[in-house]
């Protein structure tokens, strides 16, 4: 039986890859495991250790943290102008350093009219179904659309299909999917961004961290009931 795979920071304690050697620490696809073989070394990435946690490699620092960077600054063309709305936590970390309004919208049909009483010029798409149909009624002209999930469809045998896009047409909406690998290059450019505007204090990251393999199985479950706040991240071991 094969371990649940997901993201991990790993420090390397065996290896036969030139590119890696024993000590350095590493972030990529590991198993949910006290140590793992790693086939594919080429989709790990060496981490230095230095002022901040190297769990924001998992979030931050690293897939979700590219996602929402790549989804405003590339895709959504964002400027300190624009008034956004999100429907995935990572991007709020990213916005502050805009001062732009974003809401994480959950009841989305009684509160978007309140929170965005001017209407959207970005929103980035995680979700899809009902939240996108409202989020298309109250983009501005010209609006952006940046998709990259649409999560509310995945367990549904017969998902219902958007109602709104007509407003693509009057509103004049570009709506682009996108996947973060597609801006790996980016990476270099992103983590600079990132990790200045993070030691300036403008910046703020939430984890929630568990402590123990033991306990990732209801880590896990207590995402769908959002027992979570912040970017739930397991402690296997210690340095």
């Amino acid at each position: 039986m094969k371990p649940i795979q997901g993201f991990g920071v790993s420090k390397v304690v065996a290896s036969d890859n030139p590119d890696f050697k024993p000590g350095d620490l590493v972030s990529g696809i590991t198993g949910w495991e006290e140590y793992s073989l790693i086939q594919k070394p080429e989709q790990l990435r060496r981490v230095q250790q230095d002022d901040i946690p190297l769990s924001f490699n998992l979030g931050l620092l690293g897939m979700p943290g590219l996602t929402a960077y790549a989804g405003f600054y590339e895709v959504a063309k964002l400027d300190k102008f624009s008034i956004a709305s999100a429907s995935s936590t990572i991007i709020d970390y990213l916005s502050i350093t805009l001062q732009m309004m974003v809401i994480t919208q959950f009841d989305i049909y009684l509160t978007i009219n309140r929170y965005f009483p001017e209407g959207i010029d970005i929103y980035f798409d995680n979700v899809g179904g009902d939240m996108l149909d409202a989020a298309l009624l109250n983009m501005r002209i010209s609006g952006r659309i940046a998709v990259c999930g649409m999560v509310s469809l995945h367990s549904l045998s017969d998902p219902q299909g958007i109602r709104n896009l007509f407003n693509l047409l009057t509103k004049r909406i570009r709506m682009q999917g996108f996947l973060q690998s597609d801006y790996l290059h980016l990476y270099p450019k992103f983590l600079e961004h990132v990790i200045n505007n993070y030691r300036q204090g403008k910046l703020v990251y939430i984890e929630d961290m568990n402590e123990g393999l033991e306990s990732a199985p209801a880590a896990l479950a207590g995402l769908f009931s959002g027992k979570n706040v912040g970017k739930q991240v397991i402690r296997v071991a210690y340095e």
